[in-house]
């Protein structure tokens, strides 16, 4: 009888991470850059029951059984958002379509070979500093201009260029006054190129990526692949823009739904367990 309420329980807490992880997609709705994640939920180990006879008699096989569900990990959509036109020139949006010869991908960004190998479709991103001088990539192209002229994100994480270095406009050059072209870097009306070009790093498989907050991504210690762009890749920094959420509004809320019901059976199970419990301790134990 108690295995059936551990599984419930079990239930109850895959279904809430998967509540909190949809809540968060609904919050971050209107945060440009943002990716969807969705929350893997997968079942505990299957164990093989056996029925163990006298001396000498063979074993009887039940079954199989799974004490329940749990949400084992969290993993993020990668997809391209649509484009807001903001009309500021210090928005950016980066639009990609990485293209990778003898593969297509589906919609929702992998590839799976006759032999069943999964490729999922690469992406870029705008790479930064942080605080702390680690680096960083994102999507978020809400930039702005300190008063020392470097180029910041969102969050205050430096935006660097294709030397490595922090991007730096000379002190009082604003966004306003310069235009990206078409190989990321800012001109100004003449057609000078001010400052570094702007680093955009592809990123062969990004489901490697960890998902650090304020939209910024990083590898983990010693993994991931990932390089600058290369002419001719299919990929295009739009100014002027910014990319919205990939989140899809109306599944959310379908998602949000079925977390709740799926919630509320997995309770009715644990009260129902509860009442059973109680009558086998206060009825049928002074009979």
């Amino acid at each position: 009888m108690l295995r059936g309420l551990y599984t419930a329980a079990a239930g109850m807490t895959a279904q809430q991470r998967r509540h909190d992880t949809v809540t968060n997609n609904i919050s971050n709705i209107n945060t440009p850059g943002y990716k969807q994640t969705n929350a893997i939920t997968r079942s505990f180990p299957e164990m093989l029951l056996k029925m163990t006879g006298v001396e000498g008699a063979q074993n009887t096989t039940v079954g199989r059984w799974t004490s329940g569900v749990f949400a084992e990990e969290s993993l993020s959509i990668h997809l391209q958002g649509d484009l807001m036109q903001t009309n500021q020139s210090s928005d950016f949006a980066l639009v990609s379509n990485i293209e990778v010869d003898g593969l297509t991908f589906d919609a929702s960004g992998k590839s799976v070979s006759e032999d069943g190998e999964v490729v999922f479709q690469p992406q870029a991103f705008f790479t930064v500093q942080d605080a702390n001088g680690e680096v960083r990539y994102t999507r978020g192209g809400k930039f702005t201009v300190n008063g020392e002229g470097f180029l910041l994100t969102s969050d205050g994480s430096n935006v660097l260029g294709t030397n490595g270095a922090p991007i730096q406009l000379p002190v009082g050059v604003g966004l306003d006054s310069l235009k990206l072209t078409d190989d990321q870097r800012f001109v100004d009306a003449n057609g000078v190129e001010i400052g570094s070009q702007l680093l955009i790093t592809r990123v062969e498989n990004p489901n490697e990526l960890i998902r650090e907050g304020n939209g910024n991504f990083r590898f983990a210690d010693g993994e991931g692949e990932a390089r600058a762009i290369e002419p001719g890749e299919r990929i295009e920094v739009r100014q002027g823009y910014v990319e919205r959420s990939n989140v899809d509004s109306a599944q959310a809320a379908v998602d949000l739904m079925s977390a709740l019901r799926a919630y509320e059976a997995n309770q009715k199970v644990i009260q129902f367990y509860d009442e059973s419990l109680q009558k086998a301790v206060n009825e049928v134990g002074r009979i």
